[in-house]
């Protein structure tokens, strides 16, 4: 407990630092190392089978020229399908070339 202005404070220990615990309440995952050529179906056909997407799957693309710049987000119905597809996925290839997936959510 912490005493600030008269008014107590209680100061919660949390056992992992808060921007992990943030990460595991995470449903969106970044994917990176796409080949240029992989398109919003190829990666959702990737991840669909570790459970409901809900948000559309986007890969990025560049405003002018339209190609792909190589990273994309899916966002999955349940936190618990995200750690699934996390685990299966990441540093696994897809369309040739060795993707990086990481939790997308904010740390706050």
């Amino acid at each position: 407990m912490q005493a600030i202005n008269g008014m107590i404070r209680v100061l919660h220990k949390n056992s992992l630092p808060r921007s992990l615990w943030a990460r595991n309440s995470c449903s969106k995952l970044f994917v990176g190392g796409l080949s240029y050529d992989t398109n919003e179906t190829v990666l959702k056909n990737a991840f669909e089978k570790y459970g409901e997407i809900i948000e559309a799957v986007r890969v990025i693309a560049h405003h002018v020229s339209g190609k792909s710049r190589g990273y994309g987000f899916v966002r999955f119905t349940s936190d618990a399908s995200a750690k699934v597809a996390f685990k299966e996925m990441h540093s696994k290839v897809l369309d040739g070339r060795n993707i990086r997936v990481e939790f997308a959510c904010k740390n706050s």
